[in-house]
């Protein structure tokens, strides 16, 4: 996955601000999922370009994970990124936070223009945010 510049859905950012804002003043932390471009009707951005369109509840085998340290609620390799929120209103990422090749970060009021994008070592990355629909298949969050 290039780290120029990150793609993902309105749809995926609505959700991201809303469940942070829902859960404000508690830090919330979920595994996001890729589409590539070319199985999106409606874009007009490279065939296997990578487009952030899906997030994976963390309620999901967190019994096991407290214990085992294993998150069955999201799926070995098929995850690309991470949504993390910082209630205190920092942008930016932190040693604490979970890590993932991209994060995306949110801080109140956890609106569209208040969620960027980062890489693992806390570079900025340019986020373009597409008004396309994926075909929810298999991903049904």
């Amino acid at each position: 996955m290039g780290l120029d510049r990150v793609y993902a859905t309105t749809g995926l950012l609505a959700y991201l601000g809303e469940y942070a804002e829902e859960n404000h003043p508690d830090p919330v932390n979920l595994s996001l999922a890729v589409t590539e471009a070319a199985e999106i009707d409606g874009t007009e951005v490279p065939g296997e370009t990578p487009v952030f369109t899906h997030f994976y509840m963390p309620q999901a085998g967190n019994s096991v994970n407290f214990v085992f340290g294993v998150d069955l609620g999201r799926p070995a390799g098929q995850t690309q990124g991470r949504f993390v929120s910082h209630p205190e209103g920092t942008m930016g990422v932190f040693e604490s936070d979970d890590l993932a090749e991209v994060v995306f970060v949110g801080v109140p009021p956890y609106d569209e223009g208040s969620i960027a994008v980062f890489d693992r070592a806390g570079e900025e990355i340019p986020l373009e945010v597409l008004d396309v629909e994926p075909d929810h298949g298999e991903f049904d969050a």
